[in-house]
């Protein structure tokens, strides 16, 4: 039962296509769909008139079969040739030959219009009534135009039978993509006549470019001549030197024997001359290492001695000098200071003599005695000896008494010295006296600190 389903839904699709691909056209590209029948009408948008056809361009419709019409009206180029006979302004008789190119129009307004009058048409047809059209308005347009205007600008020619022709071309629905007068020809030789002046001119400027150019290829010829006999002439010469280049090199090679011995014999002499003197580099390096460098050390030896002794003598005198120097600067600042402390003693004993004058003067005011007995004592012993210096010449003394005698001369001696005692006193009171008037305060030698 469900297989049944399946089958019977499947043949209804298979028939709702067929029937689908029966009613539904597509419109090509460069086609439009005339349809015309029941329900076929265009609408608003397409046309400003009311049609008995509708128009499908680039889309599908439906098609009801039986019941409407559908015909394929072309939209691309087609291409007509024209062969016109016709006489121009000056009324010479003229063969002009062309093509045109048209096609119909895109908008609706111009396919409706091709379609009413070509839709039916074969191309032979609609070819013969476009050629009808074009050369009727060619022979108006070459009737008001002289040959040599047409000659000379094909472009207004052109031009003025697409203007002429435009309105003829929108009632039937075409449009003119191209127009083109390929030649243009007459039978009395008009065309010709005019053309030979000018070929004459040209053929006359090709004759002369021609002279000139054979003078040029004579000049050139002979230019080409002269280099061709240079080239020889230099090849001649390339050839001797290379001629005498051979004769030297076969000279040169008959004599590479003795060259070559001689130069043996140089290079010998050379090596023989670098061994020599690479000999004496090496005595005067021997030399130089065994008798130069010992004698320079030796002799740096010396002097280093002698600099080093010289060193030591100077510092020793120096030290000597320094020495004496020192010493004298010693022995100077003793001699100062001896002569300080002399003079220091000098004046201390001045001044304690001074102080015991003064100390005796005043003793001899108030004890004249005391101070003359002390100062006898003080000189007694010198008084002895000078009286016992009275019997120094005595030889011999005759002492009559003996002892006693000797007792009696020295207690004279000693009397005598007392007589002298108050002689001496009587001196010292005269002498205090004039002292003590005249005597006056010794100065005071200045005292150092040592």
């Amino acid at each position: 039962m469900f297989w049944t389903y399946v089958i019977g839904g499947a043949i209804a699709l298979v028939v709702l296509l067929l029937l689908f691909r029966m009613v539904w056209r597509v419109a090509e590209p460069n086609e439009a769909l005339i349809i015309s029948g029941l329900g076929a009408h265009s609408s608003s948008e397409q046309v400003n008139e009311t049609l008995g056809f509708k128009i499908v361009v680039g889309r599908g419709t439906a098609v009801l079969p039986g019941f409407q019409t559908v015909r394929r009206l072309p939209l691309d180029i087609r291409a007509t040739p024209l062969t016109v006979t016709c006489v121009s302004s000056q009324g010479i008789p003229l063969h002009i030959k062309g093509v045109t190119a048209y096609k119909v129009g895109d908008d609706y307004g111009s396919i409706a219009n091709a379609a009413r009058r070509f839709l039916e048409q074969s191309d032979e047809q609609v070819m013969s009534t476009i050629h009808e059209l074009f050369a009727g308005h060619l022979r108006a347009i070459v009737g008001s135009t002289t040959v040599e205007e047409m000659l000379h600008d094909r472009e207004t020619l052109t031009t003025n039978i697409r203007g002429s022709l435009a309105g003829d071309m929108e009632k039937l629905g075409l449009v003119v993509d191209s127009l083109q007068i390929q030649e243009i020809d007459d039978e009395s030789g008009y065309i010709r006549n005019l053309g030979r002046p000018q070929a004459a001119a040209v053929e006359a400027a090709a004759r002369i470019a021609q002279a000139e150019r054979d003078k040029e290829a004579t000049e050139r010829e002979q230019v080409a001549a002269a280099a061709k006999a240079a080239a020889v002439r230099q090849s001649s010469i390339a050839q001797a030197g290379y001629q005498a280049e051979v004769d030297q090199a076969r000279s040169k090679a008959q004599q590479s024997g003795p060259l070559a011995e001689a130069l043996a014999r140089q290079q010998v002499v050379v090596a023989e001359t670098e061994t020599a003197k690479l000999n004496a580099s090496l005595a005067e390096k021997q030399l130089e290492s065994s008798v130069l460098k010992p004698a320079d050390a030796e002799a740096y030896k010396q002097r280093t001695l002698a600099n080093a002794a010289r060193d030591a003598q100077i510092a020793s005198a120096e030290a000597n000098a320094r020495e004496v120097t020192l010493r004298g600067e010693a022995q100077a600042k003793a001699t100062e200071l001896n002569g300080k402390a002399e003079a220091a003693a000098v004046q201390a004993k001045a001044m304690a003599e001074a102080a015991g004058i003064k100390a005796r003067a005043e003793a001899l005011a108030t004890n004249t005695d005391a101070v003359v007995a002390q100062q006898l004592a003080e000189a007694y012993p010198e008084i002895v000896r000078a009286a016992a210096s009275s019997f120094e010449k005595v030889g011999n003394m005759v002492v009559l008494n003996g002892a006693q005698g000797i007792e009696d001369t020295l207690v004279k001696t000693i009397t005598m010295g007392g007589s002298g005692f108050a002689l001496a006193k009587q001196l010292i009171e005269s002498l205090s006296s004039t002292k003590s008037e005249d005597a006056k305060p010794l100065p005071q030698a200045p005292t150092e600190t040592l």
